[in-house]
């Protein structure tokens, strides 16, 4: 043969070998010695979709992201409300809608997030004037960061303006942007963490503020929208049988023997800031609030360095005759970062057995309020050469949501809607920085982001819990 017809044996040898597979994968048998059967050989394989294995991985994916009441996929965010159904078929650890929990009570119209819901539809149709937010957190939301963005989504779509309820002191009155806020440094402040005499009864924001010789307090609107102007003004002390103070140059008297009392104002459009004086004797001062016509109203109640079992010091009647003063449809209990003080404990029954008598308390106080119990944000700590997720995270969300399941409450994981696991890692090292190297706490951006986060996650929800 010529060397042109030898260079061809190996293609020969190929497509013969090809060809003895080929027909030997057609027999269907199994050999008798040995647990061995030939099966048919499929060279695409590796190139064919198998249209059963495909709808299996779509079933999966709908699986992981979808309820059993809603059928909706995971990414958009949103669950059906939960209330009716408490067979799950959500993982707490990695949704990042809003689950919603039946109450350990019967016909308990509070459960989840019912009837903030139920006074959302109300206020669309005109049936009430105004739905109020008390929204507790540590450092995470001082200087309404978080709140802020919050509050401007939820007016722009259901109305209202202002900035809601504002201590009469502050250290983080410079850092705040929804308003302008400055006063004299003769105000003694009695809080959770300066042990109060067992005659003083703190404020809903774990303050209470007593005047000194020639006490003030100002109060300016900012040039943003939705916070520009004051116009329903509400200022809210404690006891007292007599006192006067001036707002604005004019005078008025105060009196009281409840634990809360409120005085309401309207602002004279001539004077755009709030002046008040008192300069008498001893007398107990919570905040003033604003509020400018019908629509949703965030409280920021920001307390630097606790955990939420502090909020187990409230009296039960101050809370109680606040919800009267000033009644609440949403409390959203935002905490985690100061738990989390040890990255790698993961042992939290110390902190679990408080926070029930904290929930039990306020559900008993609060009848016929939703609650919300946001999962602690990501956190990271360097360990070898890198910062990776601290170990207490995913323990500290397991008791979170477990609070959240036995007290019939909401519950939303923000850990998981920042990305989880090292999420923190990406928001801080990043080439959009949205926190801070501390690795804990979010910086504007990504506070404004978290707002945006938890206002989608809301919305999503309310939607899908139209009767």
């Amino acid at each position: 043969m010529s060397g042109k017809n030898k260079s061809a044996y190996p293609f020969y040898i190929i497509i013969g070998t090809l060809g003895c597979l080929v027909g030997l994968s057609q027999l269907n048998y199994r050999l008798s010695y040995k647990d061995f059967q030939f099966r048919k050989l499929d060279l695409l394989s590796d190139l064919r979709t198998d249209s059963a294995s495909t709808n299996n991985q779509k079933l999966t994916a709908a699986g992981k992201g979808n309820s059993k009441l809603s059928g909706l996929d995971s990414s958009t965010g949103a669950a059906n409300p939960h209330v009716a159904n408490p067979d799950h078929a959500h993982d707490f650890m990695s949704y990042t809608g809003i689950m919603e929990y039946p109450s350990p009570v019967p016909g308990d119209s509070s459960a989840g997030m019912q009837h903030f819901f139920n006074a959302l539809r109300e206020l669309k149709t005109g049936k009430r004037r105004k739905v109020r937010i008390a929204y507790f957190g540590d450092s995470m939301i001082e200087g309404d960061l978080i709140t802020g963005d919050l509050r401007d989504s939820l007016q722009h779509f259901f109305g209202g303006a202002g900035v809601g309820f504002v201590p009469v002191t502050s250290v983080v009155a410079s850092f705040r942007t929804t308003i302008t806020h400055t006063f004299s440094t003769d105000w003694k402040d009695y809080h959770y963490k300066n042990s109060p005499p067992s005659n003083i009864t703190l404020g809903l924001s774990g303050h209470t503020f007593y005047p000194g010789g020639n006490s003030w307090v100002k109060y300016s609107p900012v040039k943003k929208p939705l916070l520009d102007k004051f116009q329903d003004i509400s200022l809210l002390y404690g006891p007292v049988a007599s006192g006067t103070v001036t707002i604005n140059d004019k005078a008025y008297t105060l009196s009281g023997s409840e634990t809360v009392n409120r005085l309401d104002l309207e602002q004279d459009t001539a004077q755009p800031s709030l002046m008040l004086r008192y300069s008498g004797g001893a007398m107990p001062f919570y905040g003033v609030c604003f509020e400018n016509g019908n629509g949703v109203y965030v409280d920021n109640y920001s307390f630097r360095g606790i955990s939420g079992v502090e909020l187990g010091h409230l009296s039960a009647e101050m809370v109680r005759r606040m919800q009267q003063k000033r009644p609440y449809d949403l409390v959203v209990m935002h905490y985690g970062a100061n738990v989390l003080f040890r990255p790698e404990l993961t042992d939290y029954s110390w902190y679990e057995r408080p926070m029930k008598k904290v929930m039990d308390s306020l559900r008993n106080d609060l009848p016929g309020t939703s609650f919300l119990i946001i999962g602690t944000a990501d956190k990271s700590y360097r360990k070898a050469d890198k910062y990776i997720t601290a170990p207490g995270v995913p323990a500290l969300l397991q008791v979170q949501h477990d609070l959240a399941a036995s007290h019939g409450t909401a519950y939303w994981n923000l850990y998981a809607a920042m990305g989880g696991d090292c999420s923190m890692v990406k928001w801080v090292e990043g080439d959009t920085v949205m926190a801070n190297k501390d690795y804990t706490h979010f910086n504007r951006t990504g506070a404004a982001k978290v707002g945006a986060l938890l206002y989608k996650a809301i919305m999503n929800e309310y939607r899908l819990a139209q009767p």
